[in-house]
């Protein structure tokens, strides 16, 4: 269960940054907060209104850019609240905790009401700690993070001391977040015996990055350390990401994992996860039957560790969140993982960009794909599809996925042959709010055909990337069109491509025709204007761009 963080946490972000401040300087002022401090405490806000929580389960999950929206009133309002507080309160960290909790109380309003457009959900009892059912702002008081801040290598002194809340006997915690702190030997064996005492209430650790700077061995003692203290735990969430792991590493956690029955979230991210670590993991692991989130980002797993790695996917069959980037993995592990992929059907996210997969892999992805009606975000760039493999990826994404919200397919060595499949899978997700096609041979012609799907329909479409895709001023100008008009569109990528001086103004003049004007146009310093072609010489005048664009329009058809 992620909770909002509580108001004595967020007070405390404003202690930490005193009580690091130069000792010469006693004088300092806890209030006003500055602009940064601010900023992370409506990154932090937003963060907990879109997690998933009792209050998520009960009133309706907030996503990520409700929350961004809320976020930023309710910390407006708490700082124009506590600044009326101060005057008539003089203290600098009374005023703080007016703040925080102010904030805390907006938010827990916020959680209540749910999605502006409300979900139905079943009635949930709030979980029971020694026989009393907490209140709803007493579930504010569930996560201690010790995150905020600057990198600090703690003694076991410093460790105990800011661990010293998460000791105090009955404390509600049910979540950690240890990360962006590193420990010693010292540092963990003093967590250590907090952890245990409080370990049969967590369900859900957070341990990314806790040995930065320290060498092999004592890493592995501290990784060990943590280990013991937390075995035996029923957690539901649990991310080792950020530790130099390695399959010495993924061993030194042993205990923690093979006591793991019930996870639904597992994060091994920037790990150096190789093909032995990627094996240890699932000689660990006793059961993924319950996984809905697993993560394998930026390791090394390669064929072998992703052969190792699809039994985990397999079992999981209410997989809801896939990860495996920029993992190594070619042909042979990616097989394998899409063999994996047919075990379950309630996929929401997949993320497999960045491994050298090739055409075979993206004809065998196809099957899976056809089954994941719930889809949202699919992540499909730099996979060596090709024409072919994309195709059959393109024709079973349109088959299936019909609320898909985000869709990315660059760096594919895709050619104008693809086209007229890619403009039609686009032109049947109405929900698309993020294109991204950059690194592809397209040229004019092609982006013409796929802008011409994309401003007949995706009307929620905040951002398209054509960057390096080989056209000049009739297939930047098209794109401009198809987007000009759309009310919530943000960002037009374009980089990297062949659009002369005259184009770009005519480009310009489109956008400036629409909604949202040329703000939206994405940086153009990598443009090559001196190849750009028929773009260089002749152009008609820019208020024929319209026609233009008609005539070229008038010959497609989706």
């Amino acid at each position: 269960m992620a909770t909002a963080t509580t108001s004595t946490s967020t007070a405390s972000s404003f202690q930490f940054a005193a009580s690091s401040s130069p000792q010469s300087l006693p004088s300092i002022r806890l209030w006003p907060p500055n602009s940064s401090t601010r900023s992370t405490l409506v990154q932090r806000l937003a963060t907990h209104l879109s997690a998933e929580s009792f209050f998520s389960q009960r009133y309706g999950r907030i996503s990520a850019e409700e929350a961004g929206v809320h976020a930023e009133r309710i910390e407006q309002e708490a700082f124009l609240a506590a600044s009326d507080h101060a005057d008539s309160e003089g203290a600098d960290i009374a005023i703080v905790q007016f703040y925080a909790k102010e904030a805390s109380r907006l938010m827990l309003e916020c959680l209540k009401k749910g999605p502006s457009k409300p979900v139905e959900v079943a009635e949930l009892k709030a979980p029971e700690i020694d026989g009393v059912a907490p209140s709803e702002e007493a579930l504010l008081e569930t996560v201690f993070d010790i995150s905020g801040g600057n990198r600090e290598f703690l003694s076991e002194e410093s460790a105990t001391n800011l661990l010293k809340d998460l000791a105090v006997p009955g404390n509600a915690y049910t979540s950690i977040c240890f990360s962006n702190r590193s420990f010693g030997e010292d540092a963990a064996k003093a967590a250590g015996k907090i952890l245990e005492t409080v370990k049969s209430q967590l369900i859900k650790v957070n341990l990314a990055d806790i040995v930065a700077g320290r060498n092999e061995e004592e890493a592995l003692s501290v990784m060990s350390i943590f280990s013991r203290a937390l075995a035996g735990c029923n957690l539901k969430y649990l991310n080792l990401s950020d530790n130099a792991l390695g399959e010495k590493g993924v061993r030194a956690f042993s205990e923690l994992l093979k006591s793991q029955h019930d996870l639904e979230e597992l994060y091994f991210v920037n790990n150096g996860i190789s093909e032995e670590a990627a094996e240890a993991i699932c000689e660990l692991l006793p059961s993924s039957k319950s996984l809905r989130v697993l993560h394998f980002h930026n390791n090394m797993t390669g064929d072998s560790g992703a052969v190792a790695l699809s039994g985990l996917v397999k079992a999981a069959c209410n997989l809801e969140d896939f990860r495996c980037s920029s993992t190594r993995v070619a042909s042979e592990g990616g097989l394998a993982l899409a063999e994996s992929l047919l075990s379950g059907s309630s996929l929401r996210k997949l993320d497999i960009r960045d491994n050298p997969f090739g055409v075979e892999v993206g004809i065998a992805l196809a099957k899976p794909l056809r089954n994941f009606r719930e889809l949202k975000e699919v992540y499909l760039s730099y996979l060596g599809f090709e024409d072919e493999g994309a195709e059959s990826v393109l024709e079973a994404l349109e088959h299936g996925a019909p609320g898909l919200e985000v869709f990315e397919f660059a760096g594919n060595d895709l050619t104008s042959n693809s086209v007229k499949r890619l403009s039609s899978c686009i032109a049947s997700k109405p929900s698309l709010t993020k294109i991204n096609l950059s690194e592809n041979d397209l040229e004019d012609k092609g982006v013409v055909m796929i802008c011409d799907a994309i401003g007949k329909g995706s009307e929620h479409l905040t951002e398209l990337d054509l960057s390096e895709t080989n056209i000049g001023r009739i297939g930047a100008c098209a794109a401009a069109k198809a987007v000009a008009s759309k009310s919530k569109f943000k960002l037009l990528s374009l980089n990297g491509n062949h659009i002369s001086e005259t184009g770009i103004e005519s480009l310009k003049l489109v956008l400036g025709k629409g909604t949202n004007g040329t703000a939206v146009l994405g940086s153009l310093d990598e443009n090559d204007e001196e190849n750009a072609g028929e773009d260089s010489e002749n152009e008609e005048d820019e208020g024929n761009v319209d026609d233009e664009l008609e005539a070229q329009f008038s010959n497609v058809k989706v």
